[in-house]
């Protein structure tokens, strides 16, 4: 049975550091941090003029992102490049063009939900419902 459970959290840990890796790929700014109440590992960055953030791996295998003034056109930009053009149905020129207010989005495959805040200074604040 040690054996077994040794095993598990080899591999669980080996996850963990796979998803940190995959993230700091993404977004190099990202690094180590102390945890927070996730109970996994912790990244977060901070770029003057291009906002802070962090990314919690929690113990269910979950990441949870929170962005706080972030550029809306970056935004609009990665949005654009991961879910399509026309993923942002309130707007012709897509998410980079939103009227400053708060959208939600529910994601139907992973059941996660999206939280942006866009700001009347051009920037947005993100984060998981």
């Amino acid at each position: 049975m040690k054996e077994a459970v040794d095993c598990w959290y080899g591999v669980w840990e080996l996850h963990q550091e796979t998803a940190q890796e995959s993230f700091t790929a993404a977004l190099p700014a990202l690094t180590a941090a102390t945890r927070c109440q996730c109970f996994g590992p912790t990244l977060r960055w901070t770029t003057p003029g291009e906002g802070k953030g962090k990314v919690c791996l929690d113990d269910h295998g979950r990441a949870t992102i929170e962005f706080e003034n972030v550029p809306k056109a970056a935004v609009g930009t990665a949005m654009k490049e991961v879910w399509g053009p026309d993923w942002f149905d309130d707007g012709p020129g897509g998410f980079a063009e939103a009227e400053p207010g708060q959208y939600h989005y529910e994601d139907e495959v992973s059941y996660a939900e999206y939280e942006f805040d866009v700001n009347a200074d051009g920037t947005v604040t993100f984060s998981p419902t």
